[in-house]
């Protein structure tokens, strides 16, 4: 029996079949301070306003004589659009791998076939609970994560390099207090992972943390999107809407994309964080909001304001603390932690055995150029782990896009091996058996490459 120290967060079950809420209700109400059931997927906007929960537990067939999944998908994209920070379980009777690929495509976090069972019911929820609300899991090699999943994808793998653990430790000091934080760097560098793990640290952790890429909002809806708007304020605004300041009350909003928000919009975000005070549209009351901000960027803000394309008195708000992560290329030490993770995840999601890599796919991974950084990264593991027969990934098993290949760097096995061999000599200052080390191969391997390769 589940202690009381485990009974947190807000799970909505949403399935047509009662006796299956029952069942479900009994089993979770010792790990979840709330659960609420209902049979009728109508009223998941409301209970997504009224119960705020971290978790829905979503069955995929509402109809009877359906089983397409349709409905399951309908409303998966539902929630993610009222509310971006809820974590989506979908729930099936049909161990439909396509459909379950699908969903997770879609945006959920899991998914559970019926008839389940209890001990993976529990342990799924829990985790993607953990995972939503942003509990920490983290190891004492430094690799900690902003989730208790082992292979999980939002993870922070902070790997081995000097430069992630410089950025781990400003993370740690800052995540504490209150401060706006601006997390830059090229795209795929994992600026979301990061801003998840700030949250999950921080002292607001246990309140949503809301998304948004501001790069796809357009102008006319920057405003009803941020700060919300009333009902008949516009022709389709037929209820009131809360703004995603309001949905991040408590918690954390992050920012993706600041950098692209117009110059005029600017003017608008600037007066909501200084007076912490929104105003809906059509609306003539303003709402005090209590939220922290965290932005990110892949721009140069501080050359934006020079050209006079970024305002500076907004620059000064949001950067109180700027964390810089480094792209992939310069931290090529951190690729085996991060490709590792990676292969846990799709592993487990398209049911393989997949278990390692060669020490020649290693090689492979951190002689490749990424320029889409750990993005581009996890993809070629998800690749590579579908094409895969065997237990072991191998390098003749990745197979890098055209344009990673055409990129001037080392194309051939060789070439690749060669140019790893010289980058770990020159890292470790001479020292032969730190090299070996790091590469995974004996001092005697070592040796004979070395002279079969003149380096």
């Amino acid at each position: 029996m589940a202690v009381n120290s485990l009974r947190k967060g807000t799970v909505l079950v949403v399935d047509d079949n009662r006796h299956v809420l029952t069942t479900v209700k009994m089993l979770l109400e010792d790990y979840f301070e709330k659960v609420v059931c209902t049979a009728y997927p109508a009223e998941i906007p409301d209970k997504l306003r009224t119960e705020r929960p971290q978790v829905v537990l979503l069955d995929m067939n509402f109809s009877a004589g359906i089983n397409n999944g349709n409905e399951g998908l309908f409303w998966l994209g539902e929630i993610k659009r009222l509310s971006p920070g809820t974590s989506i379980v979908l729930f099936t009777a049909y161990a439909d791998i396509d459909l379950a690929v699908r969903g997770l495509k879609e945006g959920a976090a899991d998914f559970i076939v019926k008839p389940f069972d209890n001990e993976k019911m529990v342990a799924t929820m829990t985790e993607v609970r953990d995972r939503a609300m942003g509990v920490q899991a983290s190891g004492g090699d430094g690799r900690g994560t902003a989730g208790g999943v082992q292979g999980n994808p939002t993870r922070m793998i902070w790997g081995r390099s000097m430069a992630m653990r410089d950025v781990k430790a400003i993370a740690d000091k800052v995540a504490v207090t209150d401060a706006n934080i601006l997390i830059t760097g090229e795209n795929g560098t994992g600026k979301e992972v990061l801003a998840n793990y700030i949250h999950a640290n921080s002292a607001r952790r246990n309140a949503p943390m809301i998304p948004i890429d501001l790069g796809a909002i357009t102008e006319t809806l920057f405003e009803s999107e941020l700060f919300g708007y009333m009902k008949g304020a516009f022709t389709d605004a037929k209820n009131d809407k809360p703004g995603l300041f309001e949905m991040a009350q408590g918690g954390t909003l992050f920012l993706d994309e600041i950098g692209n928000v117009s110059y005029s919009q600017q003017a608008k975000l600037l007066a909501a964080i200084q007076r912490r005070r929104i105003l809906r549209v059509g609306g003539s009351k303003s709402i005090p909001i209590d939220v922290r901000l965290v932005c990110a960027t892949n721009r140069d803000l501080q050359g934006m304001v020079r050209e006079g394309e970024f305002r500076e008195d907004l620059l000064y708000r949001i950067n109180t603390i700027n964390l810089h992560i480094p792209p992939l290329r310069e931290r090529r030490e951190d690729i085996p932690d991060l490709a590792e993770n990676s292969l846990k995840v799709y592993s487990r999601l398209y049911g393989k055995s997949v278990e390692s890599f060669t020490p020649a796919a290693i090689r492979v991974l951190q002689s490749a150029p990424w320029p889409g950084n750990v993005r581009e990264l996890d993809h070629a593991i998800e690749r590579a782990v579908i094409l895969c027969d065997g237990d072991v990934l191998d390098a003749t098993d990745i197979s890098l896009p055209e344009e990673v290949l055409d990129s001037g760097e080392p194309k051939t096995l060789d070439d690749m091996e060669k140019t790893a061999i010289s980058k770990a000599i020159n890292e470790y200052g001479g020292n032969l058996s730190a090299v070996a080390s790091h590469l995974g191969i004996t001092r005697q391997t070592l040796y004979n490459k070395i002279k079969k390769y003149g380096i």
